[in-house]
């Protein structure tokens, strides 16, 4: 097994489960997020149910941030062990004409996405890991707040012009992380053989309607708080 991850196949297809893992994660993500709009009470249900599933909170949630973990140290990894060899292609060839700008930066995109993980945890995760195994608190209320309190958390972060500005524009990069990602991930697989033209359609479309959903959630709850 440690073999496996030393080749650069082995590295590469390693990046596209993770990768595959996380895209799943995101459409989950959205489609619960999608009903702190349509329905605040099913919101709450739904958030609260996930929050003290046993399944969700002891296998899928730390399988989650292995994952997030794995994906960007492995990406970071794979782009400076080809740093080297791209700066070498690019002297001999025109490198700008032969692949896209996002192509050639995903590195960047990816520390600002991660950077915004960071915030995102920060924001939600922190404060709910010590709401229940802190606190001992798996009631889902608040005091002050009548019902659960999970739709009123998220409003909450969204009252901040700065930070919805802040939270579109990772999203946006997201998106242009995707639109290379989705494809490339396929690709490590094998699995763009003959299909190459429908992954990219629909790579396009996953890549700007997921970071939608998000930064129009985002931009409905500023509005109406």
């Amino acid at each position: 097994m440690s073999g496996f991850f030393k080749s650069s196949i082995g590295r590469k297809v390693a990046m596209a489960l993770s990768a595959f893992f996380l895209m799943f994660f995101l459409l989950q993500h959205l489609s619960i997020n999608i009903l702190s709009v349509l329905s605040p009470e099913t919101f709450n249900e739904v958030s609260h149910f996930m929050g003290t599933n046993p399944l969700v909170q002891f296998v899928l949630q730390p399988i989650l941030i292995f994952a997030v973990v794995f994906h960007f140290v492995m990406g970071f990894v794979l782009e400076l062990r080809n740093s080297r060899a791209r700066k070498v292609a690019y002297a001999k060839n025109n490198g700008a004409a032969n692949s896209s700008w996002m192509s050639r930066n995903m590195i960047w995109s990816g520390m600002t996405i991660l950077a915004f993980i960071g915030l995102h945890f920060v924001d939600f995760w922190f404060p709910e890991m010590n709401t229940k195994f802190i606190q001992q608190d798996w009631s889902g209320t608040m005091e002050g707040v009548e019902g659960l309190r999970y739709h009123h958390e998220l409003v909450e972060k969204f009252v901040n012009p700065v930070r919805v500005g802040a939270y579109a524009f990772a999203f946006v990069l997201l998106g242009l992380h995707l639109a290379h990602g989705f494809t490339s991930a396929f690709q490590s697989m094998g699995g763009t053989a003959g299909r190459k033209k429908i992954l990219q359609t629909i790579g396009k479309a996953y890549s700007i309607l997921i970071p939608l959903g998000f930064i129009t959630i985002a931009v409905y709850h500023y509005f109406n708080h």
